[in-house]
């Protein structure tokens, strides 16, 4: 009887075709280079480790922040309904959105694919959202890994994780402690669900179908805030800032402020999104819904009130920042007063 040649493929792992995706990315990555012109970036993808040089980045007094995430459940409906084409934008965002929030420039990012067997449609599709994030940040995808894992991952599923440096200088940090009583807290629209709460839209989906009218917005990608946020911490236009993702902007805006301030928001100012209005409306508590979902505040900053309307002058239209609340001292952290208006 012929003994089972066992090898690496026939186990469920095919390294030749890993091998080929990792050739596609060097191509797309060396294309995206020399549109950018970056001499700083080395050649990494397929090395070790990944270089980034910053010396040429001049930052007086040079701080790194760090930055690694996940895009949740979202992942499983974008699976489902064949929409991987910007999910990869998520992953970004969710790293490069948490950058910003202490005046950091994002330099690089890495991207972490892990499969059930490899498919090279399906992690291009997931590349090109990656790389749009990466220029819509004016940062680099400078390597990653992808890992074949039979057995781990069940047919066709997949999970993706990211992380992201970035760069600022120690006096141009935005600290909790820079926020006073007075300031006003400035709600940036989202693009949508963002990357946060799918579990529980997932589980409301199981007994509803989505109205057409708002099917669309189901998987819009995370909108990401860099070039805006940024242009303000230049200009010194913004003492604080929250980036509003798990846990709503209950949990999140508390982050932002120091503890012997208080936090005071006018719930009915809020622009909610339709889409959260419909999941509100499938039976859950407005608590629930600010500590789950961003309800459509995507991104909140803390400033002065005279730079309200300079501030406003760095966004574009559908991303205009609105006041929602404001900054004092009493004897609780968080004050919400009216009621959303769903």
């Amino acid at each position: 009887m012929k003994k089972k040649l066992y090898s690496y493929k026939n186990s469920g792992v095919d390294i030749s075709l890993g091998n080929k995706f990792v050739k596609h990315i060097s191509k797309l990555t060396k294309k995206n280079v020399q549109k950018t012109n970056r001499k700083k970036l080395q050649s990494n993808i397929g090395s070790f480790g990944s270089l980034y040089d910053i010396e040429s980045l001049n930052v007086k007094n040079p701080v790194i922040v760090s930055c690694t995430d996940g895009v949740g459940t979202k992942l499983e409906l974008s699976n489902k309904y064949n929409k991987l084409d910007t999910i990869g934008i998520d992953l970004v965002a969710m790293c490069v959105n948490d950058l910003i929030v202490q005046g950091a420039k994002p330099l690089f990012f890495l991207d972490y694919i892990a499969i059930d067997k490899i498919n090279l449609q399906k992690l291009k599709k997931i590349l090109n959202g990656i790389l749009k994030g990466c220029k819509i940040s004016n940062c680099e995808l400078i390597g990653g890994e992808t890992a074949e894992m039979p057995g781990i991952y069940k047919k066709d599923k997949f999970d993706l994780a990211g992380f992201s440096t970035g760069i600022v200088s120690k006096n141009k940090i935005l600290k909790k402690n820079n926020v006073k009583t007075g300031d006003i807290i400035l709600a940036i629209p989202s693009s949508g669900i963002h990357s946060n709460g799918y579990s529980l839209v997932r589980d409301i989906l199981k007994k509803n179908k989505l109205p057409k009218e708002i099917k669309k917005d189901l998987l819009n990608p995370t909108k990401i805030y860099v070039k805006e946020i940024l242009n303000l911490c230049k200009k010194n236009l913004i003492h604080s800032a929250a980036n509003i993702t798990g846990g709503g902007i209950i949990e999140n805006i508390s982050r932002s402020v120091p503890n012997q301030l208080s936090i005071n928001i006018d719930l009915s100012k809020i622009k909610i999104l339709k889409i959260f209005s419909w999941l509100k409306s499938k039976n859950i508590s407005d608590k629930e819904m600010l500590r789950t979902f961003n309800c459509g505040v995507g991104f909140c900053i803390i400033a002065k009130k005279n730079n309200f309307e300079k501030i406003k002058t760095y966004f574009p239209k559908n991303y205009l920042p609105y006041q929602i609340g404001y900054i004092s001292k009493s004897s609780k952290k968080l004050n919400f007063y009216n009621k959303l208006k769903w």
